[in-house]
């Protein structure tokens, strides 16, 4: 092996161990820091490396020594990998034995997991452009609270998002709801929804996303559930009185979820599902965030005498965090399924 070799060769080798982009390996996707779902597409070029025209170039993943090549300047494939963080490695090399290598850090986000529901399903969609939403603060709370919503162009999905405004003391609560029909027979729902969180989402301990539904005996069912940031779960309501009598409480289930912890500046699809029997207990199901699910897997009493109205109805709840604050939140795409 002459010199010119063993240089190349050891210029190549510290190329893969740090990183380095030596000249022109250009990676268009994934891009750094991505989040990414398994398999994703590998895009990147490079026509040349130390001056020297490309002849072909490589992948590989994390430490592997298996690297796989394509004759050419530029690579376009599909790479399957575990959930998780993952570095790519992108090579060329060129015709008189140049390497050169860039690198890109990636998550792969768990397989993506989505809800049956029948296609006989009944459906109410777009809910948070209905005008009549209503904000009150929540008496059961210590605290104080004001609200405000209107519909705003941006940031939204659909052209049409709803904006929640809440300022609070000591730890305030404000609920916004609507009603969105009526049906005292279906027993099976799917609450499904986009929420998007700014900085301030700092000032929000608990985001509530309920549905109530009065049934033939006309006892109303509340469908209460949470992202409880004090506990760092999702909590679900049971009546542990009775339905004239009732004491209202939140059970926290063995689901992870914080506020805090959930990414600002994105939207975030929140599904959740649940039946009921005709005595009103409430079996919660399942709640899939971005995709992953979550076991909830309980059952509680939920029937509540309180003299409405066939009526089905939603509420959407921000709990301030401390002692003073505000927080705005965004609510598009909410469609209620049930059958």
């Amino acid at each position: 092996m002459n010199l010119i070799e063993k240089v190349s060769i050891g210029w190549s080798v510290l190329a893969i161990l740090t990183g380095t982009a030596f000249a022109g390996v250009t990676i268009s996707s994934p891009g750094n820091g991505a989040q990414v779902y398994s398999p994703f597409t590998l895009s990147a070029d490079a026509t040349k490396c130390s001056s020297q025209r490309v002849t072909s170039m490589g992948y590989s993943l994390d430490s592997s020594t298996q690297t796989t090549t394509v004759e050419g300047t530029s690579i376009e494939a599909s790479v399957s990998a575990s959930a998780g963080e993952h570095t790519v490695h992108v090579m060329a090399w060129g015709a008189k034995g140049a390497s050169c290598v860039t690198d890109v850090a990636i998550t792969v986000d768990p397989p993506i997991v989505a809800p049956e529901i029948p296609v006989d399903a009944i459906s109410v969609s777009s809910i948070q452009v209905l005008s009549g939403w209503l904000a009150a603060g929540d008496a059961a709370g210590d605290g104080s609270s004001t609200g405000s919503t209107k519909i705003v162009s941006s940031p939204s999905l659909s052209g049409s998002a709803r904006e929640f405004v809440t300022k609070y003391t000591n730890a305030g609560d404000e609920r916004f709801s609507v009603t969105f029909g009526d049906d005292t027979t279906s027993t099976n729902f799917l609450y499904d929804a986009w929420v998007y969180l700014n900085n301030s989402a700092s000032n929000i301990a608990n985001l509530e996303m309920d549905m109530n539904q009065v049934m033939a005996n006309g006892q109303t069912v509340i469908y209460g559930f949470q992202c409880d940031g004090y506990s760092g779960t999702w909590d679900y309501t049971a009546n542990t009185g009775t339905p004239e009598s009732p004491v209202d409480v939140w059970v926290h289930s063995n689901a992870a979820c914080n506020v805090s912890n959930w990414n600002r500046n994105t939207w975030h699809h929140v599904q959740v599902g649940y039946f009921r029997d005709d005595a009103g207990n409430v079996t919660y199901q399942a709640v899939y965030l971005d995709g992953v699910e979550s076991v909830i897997n309980a059952t509680a009493p939920s029937a509540f005498a309180l003299g409405w109205a066939p009526v089905l109805l939603t509420n959407f709840e921000i709990d301030g965090l401390g002692s003073s604050g505000s927080a705005t939140v965004y609510l598009d795409n909410l469609t209620v399924y049930r059958w």
